[in-house]
């Protein structure tokens, strides 16, 4: 029935949203979920008894720095679960692998390692595009594929025999809780700087809509190439339009992006900027004169990482530094382990088919093995993670998740364990 559901879904959604979906990225066109028949269109044979949990996740590229919080949360799953007996009695085995980004075949290659060494599901990419250029690959091999970081709303209707999850929330809920903070501080003229693909301009999109909603202006937006050499002429649109809030959105490139506006005059102790989770890094503006980012304000989905999970996180990293996507990420190998108990089967297409029923709407457990305790005793069960609820719809979507609102300090970093405020919003709202 779930399968069922997802698929009619998905279908009716494309119906009204494929000319929203098909802009930004080199991918097939989305168009269902699954099949009629609600079984996935991919390979349907049984697993090996081993579930192996592979990943494409950035070491190298745009968004590198997001790497090491990302794995941390997956090898902490995966040493917990093991820990309290693995799956269908065996170890759970994992393999890392790079995702690059767009610029490069990375993840490609990656891909092709994954399933050649029999990846029953592969957690990445944190890239929308990314992801959008592998899916094909991994679903149709009867692979699951579960980014924790993915935000792009084409997601929610791409073609992929049920077989696509994220624990990351879409962009409409973060572009409208942004939208309605740049309205909240007064800003009734905004500029838009966005990085051109499915990332940067669906979430553009979406703070141009809820801002235009709340009373201000967008008086300029500028969809930029993110691999542009200078970025003096964008800029330049901005500071002719003299807006009093700019919104950046885009991955390490805004680090080049942020050095035009200060050359421009359009410094942040002058003009309101806000960034989102592509580009709030603690990493990326520390080699800029103090100050530079003082009072800039940001969006990330997820609540902070929990003093106790970031603790467990040091143990298999102690040189961690940014938990962004931690929790979303130890999520997502956690339910795939707990869909493949569930199942009784490591098959890409058995997990498939039940991550949505061990994500809600039985008894709540919070973690492997009180929930893989309650499935042994033949019971139902809800898991609710570090990251949130979860409770997936039927698309492989989050149906409620928060947003945290970040500020950085003079040290041009922010506090990444503690955000201003929460926001929390139903993605279907």
């Amino acid at each position: 029935m779930i399968r069922i559901s997802r698929a009619l879904a998905a279908a009716t959604a494309v119906g009204l949203a494929l000319a929203a979906c098909s802009s930004g990225g080199t991918t097939a066109a989305p168009t269902s979920a699954g099949t009629a028949t609600g079984q996935p269109t991919g390979q349907t044979a049984k697993g090996d008894g081993t579930l192996t949990i592979g990943t494409v996740l950035p070491q190298t590229g745009s968004l590198a720095y997001l790497g090491p919080p990302e794995y941390a949360g997956v090898d902490l799953a995966v040493k917990e679960i093991n820990d309290a007996g693995g799956v269908l009695g065996k170890q759970v085995a994992k393999i890392h692998t790079d995702s690059g980004d767009t610029t490069t075949n990375i993840a490609s290659q990656s891909v092709d390692k994954l399933l050649a060494q029999k990846a029953d599901a592969i957690i990445g990419a944190a890239s929308s595009s990314v992801s959008e250029s592998i899916i094909d690959k991994i679903t149709r091999a009867g692979v699951v594929q579960f980014s924790p970081a993915n935000t792009s709303d084409k997601f929610t209707t791409i073609k992929d025999d049920g077989l696509y999850f994220r624990t990351a929330p879409p962009d409409k809920l973060q572009g409208r809780v942004l939208g309605d903070l740049v309205v909240a501080d007064g800003d009734d003229t905004v500029g838009i700087l966005a990085m051109q693909d499915s990332y940067g301009t669906g979430l553009a999109d979406q703070v141009t809509q809820t801002a235009e909603a709340g009373g201000a202006k967008v008086v300029e937006r500028v969809d930029y190439d993110p691999k542009a050499a200078d970025f003096s002429a964008d800029v330049a649109k901005i500071k002719a339009a003299n807006p009093k809030g700019i919104v950046l959105i885009g991955f390490d490139e805004t680090a080049k992006v942020v050095a035009e506006l200060v050359k421009q005059g359009l410094t942040a102790d002058k003009y309101k900027w806000y960034m989102v989770d592509g580009n709030m890094s603690n990493t990326n503006f520390l080699k800029m004169p103090k100050g530079t980012l003082k009072g800039v304000k940001g969006t990330i989905p997820g609540a902070a990482a929990p003093e106790a999970f970031q603790k467990r996180l040091l143990a298999v990293n102690p040189k961690l530094t940014n938990y962004t996507y931690a929790a979303e990420s130890y999520d997502a190998a956690t339910l795939i382990a707990l869909a493949a108990e569930a199942a009784k089967d490591d098959a890409g297409t058995a997990i498939g088919a039940k991550l949505v029923d061990v994500s809600k709407g039985g008894e709540k457990c919070k973690d492997f093995k009180a929930c893989d305790e309650l499935l042994k005793a033949g019971k139902d069960i809800d898991y609710d993670g570090v990251s949130g609820p979860v409770d997936f719809n039927d698309a492989g979507d989050p149906s409620v998740a928060t947003i945290g609102v970040y500020q950085y300090g003079a040290d041009n970093k922010y506090n990444a364990a503690k955000a201003l405020e929460y926001r929390k919003g139903d993605i279907s709202g």
